[in-house]
């Protein structure tokens, strides 16, 4: 019985590290699985991710505590009892597997970048074609958004190099203006990420 107590602390503290982690991975499985829309569907989790962090790392805590506290001779004893019948979810192990899945989710953001494939687009333009737009996007809150956002744009035929910052909520791009517009490249993040592109200024 006890043990089943633990189990839900535990369970609970895997639940709250997901939780805090899929306004970073949303937008990462809405490029890689074209769900076009569903980066910003979890945005609102942004303010609350340090406070679920916190409360991850105080169940798992105090899991670690009962785990590992010093037994006395009955609970010993009794231990001994019920060695035999110790599934894995009572078991240590289960605590490390879940510690190191979220501490995994909690570094997402950091490591996202390398599940999108390199773009290389080699393009051959004369200068006055080349262009530079800055975009103001809502909805970006970790690098993992600037991962997708980035990747999104780069992956537009005549954008020669692309780059995006949560912090400030804008992209830089620049592309050539004789394959690609201002608009279209709106448009693919609003669609590939789901984010909304709220003004663009052309340099």
């Amino acid at each position: 019985m006890k043990s089943n107590k633990e189990n839900k602390w535990i369970g609970a503290g895997l639940i709250a590290a997901f939780a805090a982690s899929l306004c970073c991975i949303t937008p990462v499985l809405a490029i890689l699985g074209g769900i076009g829309g569903i980066a910003s569907t979890f945005t609102w989790l942004e303010p609350l991710r340090p406070y679920l962090m916190l409360f991850t790392a105080v169940l798992l805590g105090y899991a670690f505590y009962k785990a590992y506290k010093p037994k006395t001779n009955e609970e010993i004893e009794c231990e001994c009892d019920e060695e035999e019948k110790k599934s894995f979810l009572n078991s240590k192990k289960f605590l490390w597997t879940v510690t190191i899945i979220s501490a995994l989710l909690f570094a997402f953001p950091s490591y996202s970048g390398f599940f999108f494939p390199k773009t290389s687009n080699i393009i051959s333009s004369s200068n006055s074609n080349i262009a530079e737009a800055t975009l103001q996007i809502k909805g970006m809150t970790c690098t993992s958004c600037e991962n997708s956002v980035d990747y999104a744009l780069k992956s537009e035929n005549g954008v020669i190099a692309a780059s995006s910052s949560y912090k400030t909520g804008v992209a830089k791009v620049k592309f050539d203006k004789s394959k690609v517009s201002p608009e279209e490249l709106s448009k693919a993040i609003e669609e590939k990420v789901g984010y909304k592109v709220k003004s663009f200024e052309v340099k």
